[in-house]
């Protein structure tokens, strides 16, 4: 039996390389995954919560790892995260203002990814390409840059009028997808959406919303041996202890020969793991 490492989850760590490379996050240590593929793990919840901002007990995760008093006071669960084109900023009612300064007043990218098929998503441009292993594309092609977050959700909204903006997760699981050609969505959709991106460029200005007209396609591999023939939905809430064989890793889902679990969901959750 492998070292029981205990400690509280966050986000898989992933860097990308042929195939990804993915390492379970408990704390500030780091539990390499690839090596496992093939071997039996078993996760253990402890039973407690401790909101990731101010370390408070709590008996339920809010926003992916806060507890409520924290959901409802910061700025990144504030709900123009989920919407950043209703930013509110500029009126002067940020919850935090320096955050906002720091993570929504900086260059974004808005992007085409191919996880269940073709979607348009954001992300700041430091992100890249974390946000696109996070999904579990396998491919992604960066067509925007925007100088700030909001900015970036009204093109995204015009784009969505024309493609999807969400990944059905289930279809993410079941295998990669087919692969697209991105570049001709590309061109479709700024010839489609064009009178729109040119507005947006009147309001902004032409610096703030920038074409990347020579930014290239980027395969992405994972370290998956099987996918299932079924998802079945694991749940730590449900089922303290998981066991299974690890047969992938993909997007923030480990996929074990009993079924699926998203990392992610689990946040702030103290869990002790164990290869076996």
């Amino acid at each position: 039996m492998g070292v029981i490492e205990r400690g509280a989850l966050t986000k898989m760590a992933a860097r990308l390389e042929a195939p990804v490379q993915y390492a379970l996050r408990l704390d500030d240590r780091q539990l390499p995954l690839n090596p496992l593929l093939g071997q039996r793990l078993r996760l253990e919840f402890l039973g407690a919560i401790h909101c990731s901002h101010c370390g408070r007990k709590t008996k339920k995760s809010y926003a992916q790892g806060y507890c409520y008093p924290c959901m409802t006071t910061l700025a990144q669960c504030d709900s123009c995260i989920m919407s950043p084109e209703k930013c509110h900023f500029d009126a002067g009612t940020c919850r935090d203002p320096a955050w906002g300064e720091q993570f929504c007043m900086t260059d974004h990218v808005v992007y085409l990814a191919n996880s269940s098929g073709v979607k348009v998503g954001i992300t700041r441009a430091t992100q890249l390409p974390t946000r696109w292993l996070d999904q579990g594309a396998c491919q992604a092609l960066p067509i925007l840059r925007v100088a700030t977050r909001q900015q970036s959700g009204l093109v995204e909204d015009l784009l969505r009028s024309q493609v999807a903006d969400r990944t059905n997760w289930r279809a993410l699981l079941k295998g990669d997808a087919a692969p697209v050609d991105l570049p001709a969505v590309r061109a479709q959709l700024f010839e489609t959406c064009r009178e729109g991106l040119e507005a947006l460029q009147q309001r902004f200005g032409l610096q703030a919303i920038q074409p990347l007209a020579d930014a290239e396609v980027v395969d992405i591999r994972y370290p998956v041996t099987e996918y299932p023939a079924k998802i079945v939905s694991l749940d730590l809430d449900k089922t303290p202890v998981i066991e299974g064989t690890l047969l992938g890793i993909k997007g923030q889902y480990l996929i074990l020969d009993t079924g699926v679990i998203n990392i992610r969901k689990y946040t702030a959750y103290q869990v002790a793991v164990q290869p076996l």
